[in-house]
């Protein structure tokens, strides 16, 4: 697939289950978002950063755009396709939390894209047993946890924001609207921030 590949990185929360703005704690020297701006710019032609309104105006390295996000993830990222260019190809979007560098998940998530498919996530297998609140124990095997980045071709994600839907993540809401979602295999090692204990760990991976 031919065109500019452009990515938004979703920094715009407001930590409340972490008890503050876990995108801007320090990592190695750096803020968490640092890592998951670097990683955007390594894998695509363009980067626009999604931050809370009171920070858009901060100088922000590596970015070609900055935007305030919206009361919700969904509203976050349509702020940030507003600024990708309308000639990108391809979008990906990719949580700040996320900031352990895993090069071969963005290539694989961009392959998928380029290869025909309207999405691609990277998907790990669930490890714990599961179990329905109130009912039975599902079979993990048919499930598999979702990362980011997640992969789209631009045309599919920008129809599938079109009229301000809401959803846990952008491949949902393609996927409701008709399109092709492929699961790629992701990486353990991709953790999300969710917790002090999480930050101690990307500690130890982030190269």
């Amino acid at each position: 697939m031919g065109g500019a590949v452009w990515s938004i990185v979703v920094a715009a929360g407001s930590g409340a289950r972490f008890g503050e703005r876990k995108q801007y704690l320090p990592l190695q020297g750096e803020r968490v978002l640092d890592w998951s701006v670097r990683a955007a710019r390594a894998h695509t032609d363009g980067v626009v950063l999604v931050v809370p309104a009171d920070l858009v105006d901060a100088d922000e390295v590596g970015a070609d755009a900055v935007v305030a996000g919206g009361d919700s993830r969904s509203a976050s990222v349509r702020a940030g396709l507003a600024a990708v260019p309308a000639d990108a190809a391809v979008i990906v979007v990719h949580d700040a939390a996320r900031p352990v560098p895993v090069p071969d998940v963005w290539e694989r998530v961009l392959a998928a894209v380029a290869a025909g498919a309207d999405a691609a996530v990277p998907g790990v297998p669930v490890g714990d047993t599961l179990r329905e609140i109130g009912g039975a124990t599902v079979d993990r095997s048919q499930f598999v946890a979702v990362q980011t980045p997640q992969a789209f071709r631009a045309a599919a994600l920008r129809a599938a924001h079109e009229g301000g839907p809401e959803g846990t993540d952008d491949a949902s809401l393609v996927e409701a609207g008709g399109g092709r979602v492929e699961v790629v295999d992701g990486d353990t090692s991709n953790i999300k921030i969710t917790t002090p204990v999480d930050l101690a760990l990307a500690e130890l991976l982030c190269p």
